[in-house]
């Protein structure tokens, strides 16, 4: 059996403490290097696991002038770990780390690391369930109704969703509730509603994330739509600030109503928008609360990838 050279070996040392430290650009570079691949041949892996990304990006990313953000990215990112050979979230471990050009930008209520991390729980039942990336469905429709309970706590989120099946066979969705910081999964309660009832539930204790298979009981068809609702009860964090839906892809129609308890309503509410996990916030338009119903709401008529929300103020 042939030696090692000694530029193997700094290669793989290289590959080592990078993939220890960091950071997610020269732990990236590092890969490559070791397994000798072009960017060209790198690309044509990713588009044999379904992921489509340029050689351009994955140069900008290598050199550390660029920072995966988009789902799609990400998803690429957890699909360069398998191509080059890397130990299961070794990468996507170095890029949910803050470095200089994202650290100032999160909010206080969501930081990149959480929701980088929220996608990964979601993908990991899907996998295990040997679902496709998207769950075989379109949403047409989803509406979400959040509760603020009497101690300002994100009490409850109850969704509505409308969906398409694109293939054969579909006959349960992964729903994913991101918890305020300090939430605990292990005290939240999932609740099947209508038209489902609940599989299997993961829980990630470190972002608060919770996901749970929602189980159709019946196989629908390419083309076919159904309906179904379900709850998640939560009031396991302190006081919730704002609440944050992501999107992988395009979609249909999305609602948001956040309901205020009477006894503590907040001082102002405001829609934003967010391109990334790591981008800053825009789109920002103050939204008037209901006297009456003690509720904000934005309804998107259709739903882009990226991120939307409504953060409130309290007195």
């Amino acid at each position: 059996m042939p030696h090692a050279t000694p530029h193997a070996d700094l290669v793989t040392a290289e590959l080592d403490s990078a993939l220890q430290g960091g950071p997610f650009h020269v732990a990236l570079r590092a890969a490559i290097a070791a397994r000798g691949l072009p960017l060209q041949r790198v690309q044509h892996h990713l588009s044999r696991h379904g992921v489509k990304v340029g050689v351009t990006s994955l140069s900008y990313w290598q050199q550390g002038a660029r920072r995966p953000q988009r789902p799609e990215s990400l998803r690429a990112v957890r699909a360069l770990e398998e191509i080059l050979q890397l130990p299961e979230e070794s990468l996507i471990r170095l890029l949910a780390e803050p470095d200089e050009h994202t650290a100032d930008r999160h909010s206080p209520g969501r930081s990149y690391r959480s929701l980088v991390e929220a996608s990964g729980v979601r993908e990991r039942l899907l996998a295990e369930s040997g679902a496709p990336r998207d769950g075989g469905l379109h949403t047409l429709g989803h509406h979400e109704r959040i509760r603020i309970g009497a101690r300002r706590e994100l009490a409850e989120r109850e969704s509505h969703h409308i969906v398409r099946a694109h293939l054969d066979g579909v006959d349960r969705y992964v729903a994913v509730h991101h918890g305020d910081p300090g939430a605990v999964p292990a005290r939240m309660t999932v609740r099947a509603l209508e038209n489902c009832r609940t599989g299997r539930v993961l829980r990630h204790h470190e972002t608060g994330v919770l996901a749970a298979e929602l189980l159709f009981d019946t196989r629908l068809r390419a083309g076919d739509t159904f309906l179904f609702r379900y709850a998640v009860e939560d009031g396991t964090a302190g006081v919730s600030r704002e609440y944050v839906r992501g999107a992988e892809s395009p979609g249909g129609q999305y609602a948001l109503q956040v309901c205020f308890d009477s006894g503590t309503l907040p001082a102002r509410c405001h829609r934003f928008t967010q391109h990334s996990a790591a981008a800053p916030r825009g789109g920002r338009q103050e939204l008037v609360l209901s006297g009456r119903h003690r509720s904000v709401h934005l309804v998107e008529p259709r739903v882009r990838s990226g991120y939307v929300g409504i953060a409130w103020d309290w007195e």
